[in-house]
């Protein structure tokens, strides 16, 4: 359970952590490297909707079965075919997405400050995926230690940002009524305004450098936008930002 003094930071993994967009590598392998970068957006942009989608159905499913059904989307779309094998391919490549470029320099600070820091791995992915996405990464796979546990909204079958999501992650950090001692650190913005509406604190990473440009309220707003994952680490550990 988390100490009241230290602070409590739970990472987004798919596109906070680990590109997305690093899928086109293995998407030019089988359609060519013209289509790969639409295809790889068109699949981030298909798997997120479908969250949403079966969120708001009140139904679910796998964010496995999620991301291969967006893969075929996105194939489709293009006017192309997801032979099996392909698909099987590109699903096991998905398990070995490459971090961004400072997250190496993230982890390293974790290592440094982990005796004032309880840090945690918070998606919508299974636990199968996120345990072969973290034991996979060359980066990540031999730090997995400095994270307390991986916590999935598989048990909730809802996906973020469904307000159960956060309250369950507040439940598993040993936060219980304390929701703003939790900090969601994500580069999707529909997790930002999710964690803040849970009443989380939440650090926007703003890779483009654009700023805070969603435009859902004026309310749920990050509590801090860094320009990388490493920069909210330490903006979270200065301790005027701590809750």
């Amino acid at each position: 359970m988390a100490s009241a003094k230290r602070a409590v930071i739970a990472f987004d993994l798919y596109g906070t952590l680990l590109s997305t967009e690093s899928i086109a590598d293995e998407l030019a392998k089988v359609y060519g490297g013209d289509k790969a970068q639409s295809l790889a957006a068109l699949w981030r942009r298909y798997q997120l909707e479908y969250t949403w989608r079966i969120n708001s159905m009140g139904e679910y499913r796998t964010f496995s079965e999620i991301t291969r059904s967006a893969l075929g989307h996105a194939v489709a779309e293009h006017g192309l075919v997801l032979a099996a094998d392909d698909a099987e391919t590109l699903m096991h490549a998905y398990d070995a997405l490459h971090v961004f470029p400072e997250i190496p320099a993230a982890v390293q600070l974790l290592q440094k400050d982990r005796e004032v820091i309880d840090a945690y791995v918070f998606s919508n992915g299974t636990d199968d995926m996120i345990g072969n996405s973290i034991r996979t990464s060359p980066e990540l796979g031999p730090h997995a230690d400095i994270f307390r546990a991986f916590i999935t909204v598989d048990s909730l079958k809802c996906f973020k940002p469904n307000p159960r999501t956060y309250a369950h992650l507040v439940e598993q950090a040993g936060k219980r009524g304390n929701p703003a001692d939790v900090w969601v650190v994500s580069a999707n913005p529909f997790d930002i305004v999710g964690a803040r509406a849970a009443g989380l604190s939440a650090a926007f990473i703003d890779r483009p450098g654009k700023g805070w440009i969603d435009r859902l309220d004026e309310v749920h707003t990050p509590s801090l936008v860094a320009r990388g994952v490493d920069q909210a680490i330490q903006s979270i550990l200065d301790s005027s930002l701590l809750p």
